[in-house]
């Protein structure tokens, strides 16, 4: 039992954002990658609104000195919806 307690521990947690826009019209192929996302596809318009998210996400977690694998999905969940209406992206439910 303390083998498997310990051998727990000792995994590491890994986590990623992954932003997937199909709105593409215009043939262009968009990629952006940061430390802990990977942005594919949308248009231009989209493309810009994902990255402006995943920073600000990174930037919310850094200003509360925590790294994406550390937060709970709920808590994800919420620095999300902040940071898409502080940029005004609305909801839909």
């Amino acid at each position: 039992m303390a083998d498997e307690a310990h051998h727990n521990q000792d995994k590491k947690k890994i986590a990623g954002l992954l932003g997937i826009g199909l709105d593409n019209d215009d043939g262009q192929t968009r990629i952006t990658r940061g430390k802990n996302f990977v942005l594919w596809g949308g248009s231009k318009d989209t493309h810009a609104v994902m990255q402006e998210t995943a920073i600000k996400v990174n930037e919310r977690l850094e200003q509360s000195g925590k790294r994406l694998e550390d937060v709970s999905l709920r808590e994800l969940r919420d620095i999300i919806h902040d940071v898409t209406e502080s940029i005004g992206i609305k909801r839909s439910e």
